[in-house]
């Protein structure tokens, strides 16, 4: 026990006046000799006795009664075990991803945590509130009132090291108490870490109720008629419902197909023909499970020719132009001695086709090229210095060619998963005819290879960029060499390799992946562009940009924050569209990670948090208990008084 105002003890040495008063009331009885007194006497004896009882308890009581008073006012207390963080600064993180959207026993999670927070914290509690979108300092809760019931879903994922790296930064000579609302989806062993074992964290963590629920993954175009694109939409299901479940595909809002989809494992993909023209739209679903990743939108523009140039032998590049055909493609080749370098910037793609050497000039040009956005094909020559070609590819990434081999090789492994073959096989398939090559580089590389010999060595790899790639083979692919013009692989390899999403195939971003976007389009000096969202989302933005010749190189970093479909407006021009939708890692409900918490900091409810804090903070005092003792002993002396004779 301690006291607040310990010097007022120094009055318990008043105890000592009802004992002096005690004393001076004690007198001496003076014998008398009667006749005939025998009872009187025996009375007298009884008489005595009890008065000095009364005086000894009247004398007992007082003193409780002064002890009392002085102790009752020096304010004895037992301290709180945790006295020492009263001051603690306190941090509520609440994650706002779109897996709290999830149903529990009393509604959507976030808006139930949203409505715990208001009615549980204490109006005069300072604060600071991390949301994944939004970050509100040293407030308290009726000054976030309407923040929080305006609260919408994020667009990224929940990640608590980074809210957690914010609370760091925030260096103060005081502890922290943080409170961390999630449903603990996506929730991995690294972000637990994060918190510094110093922190007192508690965690509290809703649960959903339903844990069923699909989700539109992707959209991309499986083939192109005459009239029609095919495309295919891939769907993913989570948990163990699978009810059939209406898909439907909108453009410019209007309804042009329809039917059910029934779910036989955890992925499948449904085919849809669309008419061959703009298309800007999205896919839906319905299902019983979260909403968020029930749409995803898309656009497909009209095909533009897409821009391909070859440097090298007329001869050698001739079956580069019956793959790359006048109706898809602006196909021309050079020679390197007649190679015109203002044309280069201009091109979607570049062939460097068996060239023995490639000047200093063209190599800059190149760089240049790549870096905006262009994609290159390398295709050695037997005479090709090594020196020459490791100084040229040092530029986009770690590859290196060595010596040229005089072995024949067999082409047998293919890189079914990447994306230069996305779409193109239907399954793996081992029994085609392989090709071959007599003479082949070396090559040392960290990319991985997209065709690999039998030997597991590195036929055609590729450098990528968040622009553009980079393409090289091993070996010269003339038939002189190679039967690698004869075999089905050709045509899809190099076809794709000269395609740009910009001017085909789906477009459909992801918000937070800031992947940067190129736009055909001349601005002058003073000229932006700007992001326009249609009705649905009405947002519309001014994103980082980048003017590089006749393109517009697009950083979206994490705009917009609803996802939609937009246009590109150079002032009221609108020069393309685009979709953009909510990245998909909250759905599968079930991946919530609440094993990795302790128990001992695991929560029930906001509630309980304040309270544990309250209690464990606050010092039991119990100086009333010494003023209703008083009470107590003053109305024993009034009973002693009263009733003792």
């Amino acid at each position: 026990m301690q006291f607040k105002h310990p010097e007022i003890l120094y009055f318990l040495f008043l105890l000592i006046v009802p004992i002096l008063v005690h004393l001076f009331q004690l007198r001496r009885f003076k014998k008398e000799y009667f006749t005939n007194v025998r009872f009187l006497k025996e009375l007298s004896i009884q008489t005595r006795k009890s008065s000095k009882l009364k005086k000894w308890l009247l004398l007992a009581t007082r003193l409780l009664i002064l002890a009392a008073i002085i102790i009752a006012f020096a304010q004895p207390f037992f301290q709180a075990k945790e006295s020492n963080q009263v001051a603690n600064e306190m941090y509520i993180v609440l994650d706002n991803s779109f897996s709290m959207q999830a149903k529990g026993q009393k509604g959507e999670l976030l808006k139930r945590a949203v409505e715990d927070l208001l009615e549980q914290v204490p109006e005069n509690q300072t604060f600071s509130l991390l949301t994944n979108s939004e970050t509100f300092w040293n407030t308290d809760i009726k000054s976030v009132q309407k923040e929080l019931q305006n609260l919408k879903y994020s667009a990224g994922p929940f990640r608590l090291d980074n809210l957690m790296a914010k609370i760091k930064s925030r260096r103060s000579v005081f502890n922290k108490d943080i409170v961390v609302i999630t449903d603990a989806v996506g929730l991995d062993e690294k972000q637990v870490k994060s918190v510094d074992k110093a922190f007192n964290t508690y965690f509290i963590v809703p649960k959903a109720e339903q844990k069923n629920n699909m989700a539109v993954d992707s959209v991309f175009i499986n083939q192109t008629l005459d009239s029609f694109y095919e495309i295919g939409v891939k769907l993913s299901a989570y948990g163990e419902e699978n009810k059939e479940t209406p898909i439907a595909i909108y453009n410019n809002n209007k309804l042009i197909a329809k039917t059910l989809i029934k779910m036989d494992g955890a992925t499948k993909t449904m085919n849809f023909s669309i008419p061959k023209a703009d298309f800007n739209g999205y896919v839906s679903i319905e299902d019983n499970g979260i909403a968020y990743d029930n749409i995803l939108y898309f656009n497909i523009s009209t095909p533009k020719k897409i821009s391909v140039l070859s440097i090298g032998d007329a001869d050698k590049s001739a079956f580069l132009g019956r793959i790359f055909s006048e109706k898809e493609f602006a196909y021309a080749n050079y020679p390197i001695a007649s190679l015109d370098y203002n044309l280069l910037e201009k091109q979607d793609a570049i062939v460097l086709n068996e060239l023995k050497d490639i000047p200093q000039a063209l190599q800059t040009t190149l760089k240049s090229f790549v870096d905006k956005g262009g994609n290159l094909v390398v295709v050695p020559s037997s005479e090709s210095g090594v020196a020459n070609l490791n100084g040229f590819l040092g530029n986009f990434g770690t590859i290196k060619f060595n010596a040229l081999q005089p072995n024949k090789k067999l082409i047998t492994e293919i890189s079914f998963g990447h994306p230069l073959y996305s779409g193109v096989f239907e399954k793996k398939i081992d029994n085609f005819q392989f090709p071959e090559t007599k003479a082949s580089f070396a090559i040392s590389t960290t990319s991985p290879g997209i065709l690999n010999y039998q030997d597991k060595s590195v036929f055609l790899t590729g450098l990528q960029n968040q622009l553009s790639s980079v393409y090289v083979f091993a070996a010269p692919i003339n038939k002189d060499n190679s039967n690698f013009q004869n075999s089905p692989l050709i045509v899809p390899t190099f076809y794709n390799m000269a395609q740009s999403i910009r001017k085909s195939g789906a477009v459909a971003l992801t918000i937070g992946e800031n992947q940067p976007f190129l736009v055909d389009a001349q601005l002058s000096k003073d000229e932006i562009v700007e992001l326009k969202g249609d009705s649905k989302s009405g947002e519309k933005f001014i994103p980082i940009q980048q003017v590089l010749n006749n393109k517009v190189k697009l950083t979206f970093n994490d705009y917009p924050q609803l996802a939609g479909n937009y246009g590109v407006y150079r002032q009221d021009e609108l020069l393309q569209h685009l979709s953009f939708n909510y990245d998909r890692t909250e759905g599968n409900l079930a991946a919530a990670n609440e094993d990795l918490l302790s128990d001992d900091k695991v929560i029930s409810d906001v509630e309980t948090v304040f309270d544990t804090i309250q209690t464990d903070r606050t010092d039991n005092e119990i100086w009333k208990w010494f003023a209703v003792l008083t009470l107590l002993f003053l109305a024993v002396e009034i009973f002693i008084q009263k009733f003792v004779k």
